[in-house]
């Protein structure tokens, strides 16, 4: 049977998002997204314990708090840029394609969209996470929980997912023609590639040979057999095709990771620990991406273009730009609807 005649589903997989900023929507919220043990890995007691007594009764006031500075008229930012992306791939790829978004976390969840697809016929299905580079707490959770609800909910069609894209061409050349114009006309002195962090227990648990990865500052300068799907190495790889792209000189850009939650080492360089050193060097106007995120969401609106914004001032710089996540830029989504053409082929 040709591809072209072949009925296929495409779900996208998204993080999640709370219903609303309201304390109990984000407690609820939390509640589903750190009792997944790919994310906080540790054991069952002490993970408990950490969530139960700590993380809810403590943190969902002040994370209320910070979505509330970020949400719209139209509701959450992920949501809605998730959402346009989801109909602007689904008219790329056409009839022969039926679109759906999850979230991996809270709503429209992973099992409605299923169900939904369950319903069309398919011969196939086509899972993408929506997270550039490989971490089990994104992708494998999120394929996991793909595959466990899709052979109860769709028994029929074939399944296949579409792994890490961090140096897929389409992914940078959208990024890097997302970032080119704003950053001409914004002249930075610094670029900063900010990154979602991960505990480093997490990296040292994907070295299968127990001596790579984190043993030394060159680690993740280039992606071999003993690192293939560490995090932070495709981290490194997505900056460097980036810097290529924008043809930004050694000098003058930065690699950093944000977010990070507790007293456990995470991985290094710290993003708002990087910020006073930059200016400390005399740098005055920085821009930063965030490409381990393709839709603005808490970590790039709030934590960046607030909270990182407001220290870098503070530290004595003179400007700063977040450049916009992919979102759902016309590009973006022609290069996902390529990605899962070149697939489904």
């Amino acid at each position: 049977m040709s591809v072209d005649r072949r009925r296929t589903g495409v779900l996208l997989i998204q993080l999640g998002t709370p219903n609303s900023p309201a304390v109990g929507d984000v407690r609820r919220y939390l509640r589903e997204f750190l009792g997944d043990r790919r994310v906080l890995d540790m054991p069952r007691l002490p993970h408990w314990l950490l969530l139960h007594l700590v993380i809810l009764p403590l943190r969902p006031r002040k994370s209320a708090a910070a979505y509330a500075s970020i949400w719209t008229q139209q509701g959450s930012p992920l949501l809605l840029h998730s959402r346009g992306l989801a109909e602007a791939v689904a008219e790329q790829l056409g009839d022969a394609f039926i679109v759906e978004l999850g979230m991996r976390y809270g709503e429209p969840c992973v099992e409605e969209a299923l169900t939904r697809l369950a319903r069309a016929d398919l011969d196939r299905l086509i899972a993408l996470p929506l997270f550039p580079q490989h971490a089990d707490s994104t992708t494998g959770s999120a394929l996991a929980h793909f595959f466990d609800l899709a052979g109860r909910i769709c028994q029929g069609p074939e399944l296949s997912t579409i792994g890490a894209f961090y140096g897929h061409p389409a992914y940078i050349a959208s990024m890097a023609a997302l970032a080119r114009a704003p950053l001409q006309e914004f002249r930075p002195d610094h670029v900063l590639f900010s990154y979602h962090g991960l505990p480093e227990r997490q990296i040292r648990k994907g070295d299968a040979s127990g001596s790579h990865c984190l043993s030394s500052d060159s680690c993740c300068a280039a992606i071999g057999a003993a690192n293939p799907d560490c995090y932070r190495a495709q981290c490194f790889a997505t900056t460097r095709a980036l810097a290529a792209a924008l043809a930004l000189e050694a000098e003058r850009h930065s690699i950093s990771f944000q977010s990070r939650l507790g007293r456990i080492p995470w991985i290094r360089p710290y993003t708002d620990q990087m910020l006073p050193e930059l200016a400390s060097r005399g740098i005055r106007r920085l821009a930063v991406l965030c490409p381990s995120f393709v839709a603005d969401c808490l970590e790039t609106l709030e934590e960046v273009g607030i909270r990182a914004r407001q220290q870098w001032m503070e530290a004595g710089g003179e400007d700063f730009l977040l450049i916009p996540s992919l979102n759902s830029d016309p590009r973006w989504a022609e290069a996902v609807a390529g990605m899962i053409r070149e697939h489904a082929r």
